[in-house]
């Protein structure tokens, strides 16, 4: 007979190692080359020593004279606060007992409830990939009732839970509304609940998932952005923090090596993974096609498979900003994590509890961590490409 008790097991022996596997290694291609460790995480924040330069204590002399001062490493100090991931089920009361004598029916449910807790993470986890942390997901435009006009619906998807902040002022105008359609070719989606008062959303307010406004992962975005600070360090004052930037309007084996032996001469750094979005990917195969007799395919860890640049595999991705490209040195990157995933537990040692005054039970996924690039000057960004 299924029971709390049992799922409350199931959860904990069965399906969390193979949760955490998933949500480790099939989130998206550039996820699977990022390493994750628990070092230099200390309390609630993440202090890393970057060094940047070389040793100064190099020097050619006379036989007899005096040897070269000595002059160490440089180091800065990173400073992150960790982030806190989360992913959530619900099953009902009602769903429970009437499978209690089909363990067959219950596994079933269970399972259903985890495949959709895992399709959100690996949504939400690749979209934070190329954030800035900030949890801004699109802004809107306007809105007819509860139908918002958005600059971008690439971030956004059915079923997400979102609050729209004010752009002056961060305050909520709503909160927790769920989208209920989104309509991709107008860039419109439609939210649940009380119908919205017309010019309730003005342009530039922000739309983020529930709760998650400044609470996202440090993604690319906060290192090819503008922001004066990274990392807590000033980048005028740190000029090793600004990445390679420029601009071209169509993506070519010279632009691409232009930057390759960019990140090579000024930070000695290796160029071994290619990320943009589906319209450059295209853009770079009819180059391929135009100017070669053949395009080269490589497979990735995890059953991907890329074009091949020189060895270096080319990806598209759903969450990579329009007419960009990223190349990336993914050695200098590491997810630094308190621990791995974890189920929230009850001072009873339960990870199933009953949400107050509901007839429904919940479990939580979570896990403390967030993402820094060591170098950021070793990463390039080329940007206005012309898509196909």
């Amino acid at each position: 007979m299924v029971t709390l008790a049992s799922a409350d097991n199931a959860l904990k022996t069965l399906y969390l190692g193979v949760v955490a596997d998933q949500l480790n290694t099939s989130v998206n291609p550039l996820f699977n080359k990022i390493q994750q460790t628990t070092s230099d995480v200390w309390g609630k924040e993440i202090r890393k020593l970057a060094p940047f330069g070389i040793n100064g204590g190099i020097g050619a002399g006379t036989e007899d004279g005096a040897l070269p001062a000595s002059a160490s490493n440089n180091y800065a100090q990173f400073v992150l606060t960790l982030k806190n991931l989360y992913g959530t089920i619900e099953i009902s009361d009602k769903a429970i007992r009437a499978s209690a004598d089909n363990s067959g029916a219950f596994v079933n449910l269970l399972e259903a409830e985890m495949e959709g807790l895992l399709k959100a993470s690996r949504f939400n986890f690749g979209r934070m990939l190329f954030g800035d942390g900030s949890g801004v997901i699109a802004k809107a435009v306007s809105n007819t009732g509860n139908v918002i006009t958005v600059d971008n619906v690439r971030n956004l998807i059915e079923g997400m839970v979102v609050d729209v902040l004010s752009s002056a002022s961060d305050s909520p105008i709503v909160s927790c509304r769920r989208i209920t359609e989104v309509d991709r070719a107008n860039n419109k989606i439609t939210l649940s609940g009380a119908a919205l008062s017309a010019s309730a959303v003005s342009e530039g307010d922000k739309i983020t998932v529930q709760g998650s406004y400044g609470n996202e992962l440090t993604g690319l975005k906060a290192i090819f952005g503008d922001s004066e600070t990274l990392y807590g360090l000033n980048r005028s004052q740190n000029k090793w923090l600004t990445p390679y930037k420029k601009t071209a309007a169509a993506v070519t084996d010279v632009v691409i090596q232009r930057a390759i032996d960019e990140l090579d001469e000024v930070a000695g750094s290796t160029a071994d993974f290619i990320v943009c979005s589906g319209g450059v990917k295209r853009a770079y195969q009819d180059y391929l096609i135009t100017n070669r007799t053949n395009i080269d395919v490589m497979n990735l860890q995890g059953g991907y498979k890329a074009i091949s640049y020189n060895g270096i595999p080319l990806v598209s991705d759903r969450f990579a900003p329009k007419g960009t490209m990223y190349i990336l040195n993914t050695s200098d990157f590491k997810l630094h994590q308190l621990c791995d995933w974890r189920w929230l537990e009850g001072d009873d040692g339960r990870v199933i509890k009953q949400v107050a005054n509901r007839p429904t039970y919940t479990a939580t996924l979570v896990k403390y961590a967030d993402l820094i690039c060591d170098r950021p000057i070793g990463q390039a960004m080329i940007s206005g490409i012309a898509e196909v």
